[in-house]
């Protein structure tokens, strides 16, 4: 099984449509910086309904040991660049990541890529469940906003729809 790092959009979206627990089915280690903690404790501190890391015995809290200075330029917050950081140290790791910007740059740098649409055809490949529609329909219901060709796409690579149906 595969090794990974992720940043908090993956770990809120999966948790809030219910299959954050797919996760350690998926990855044999999943490793978040200090940054990721801290940020889904700043969400959970402002009301959001969101995971607390410290309820996941298999969630890892490890730190880069720097961010490389060129990325500090970037329009990126200190959970991506930490993310970003700890992978390229640890490039054998899958790292998981949302953000367009921050997978352009991780991907430049080399680094293998899954974001939470990644995780969840993954899931279905390895019969954690049946269904894709039903999560995609979920995750546009906690605000994740996905185009219609996008849905599309995935259902088609999930064996759910014909591609170009609607």
């Amino acid at each position: 099984m595969p090794e990974a790092i992720s940043n908090t959009s993956p770990l809120l979206y999966l948790y809030r449509i219910g299959v954050l627990e797919w996760l350690p089915k998926l990855f044999s280690e999943i490793w978040i910086p200090s940054a990721v903690a801290d940020e889904l404790k700043e969400g959970r501190r402002r009301g959001y309904d969101v995971s607390n890391p410290e309820n996941y015995e298999w969630l890892q809290i490890v730190d880069p040991r720097a961010v490389p200075s060129e990325w500090l330029a970037l329009d990126l917050g200190v959970g991506e660049l930490a993310t970003m950081a700890l992978a390229l140290e640890n490039p054998s790791r899958i790292v998981l990541l949302d953000d367009m910007l921050a997978r352009r740059t991780a991907q430049a740098a080399g680094l293998t890529v899954w974001g939470r649409l990644k995780v969840l055809l993954e899931a279905k490949a390895q019969g954690l469940t049946d269904k894709l529609e039903p999560l995609i329909n979920r995750l546009d219901n906690t605000g994740m906003w996905l185009s219609e060709e996008i849905r599309r796409r995935i259902l088609a690579l999930a064996g759910e729809k014909k591609r170009g149906a609607g």
